[in-house]
C-alpha cells in the first residue's frame, strides 16, 4: 500500500530547525523559541507542531490539534482543485454582439464540445458598431 504524501512539510516532533517561530492553535504569534522550549509546549498541550512557512527565517511552526490539520489539508486540496493546472488548455471565443443566430449556435455547440473534453472557455463579446 503507498503511502500518501503529507499536505505538510513536517508535522510532530521531527523539526530539523533550532530557532522556530511558534504561533498557537488559535493564530496568536508566541514568538521565537527553541525547538526543545517548542517540543516542551507541545506535550503540555497535547498539540502538534506543523511547518507553515518553511523560507521564512525563522521557520513559522503552528500547534494544531488533529482536527485543525484535518481541516487545513481539506482547504488546501479544494485551492489545489479550484487553481488551473499546468497543462490545462484554455481555449478563447471571440465574436461580435451582432451574431447572426445560426453562427451563434454553431459557436455555442463548438464550447459544449470543449467543456466536455474539460477545457477551460473563456468567452469574449465585442460590441457591434
Amino acid at each position: 500500500e503507498p503511502k500518501k504524501k503529507a499536505a505538510f512539510g513536517s508535522v510532530g516532533r521531527r523539526i530539523p530547525y533550532r530557532i522556530l517561530h511558534v504561533i498557537n492553535q488559535d493564530g496568536e504569534s508566541l514568538g521565537n523559541m527553541h525547538r526543545a522550549e517548542a517540543l516542551k509546549l507541545m506535550d503540555q498541550h497535547d498539540l502538534k507542531l506543523v511547518l507553515l512557512r518553511e523560507n521564512a527565517e525563522p521557520p513559522v511552526y503552528r500547534l494544531m490539534t488533529g482536527q485543525q490539520i484535518h481541516e487545513e489539508q481539506l482547504k488546501r486540496a479544494e485551492k489545489k482543485k479550484a487553481s488551473p493546472k499546468p497543462g490545462m488548455v484554455q481555449k478563447e471565443l471571440s465574436f461580435s454582439s451582432a451574431i447572426a443566430k445560426n453562427d451563434l449556435e454553431t459557436k455555442t455547440k463548438q464550447i459544449a464540445q470543449w467543456i466536455e473534453r474539460k477545457y477551460h472557455v473563456k468567452v469574449t463579446i465585442r460590441q457591434a458598431k
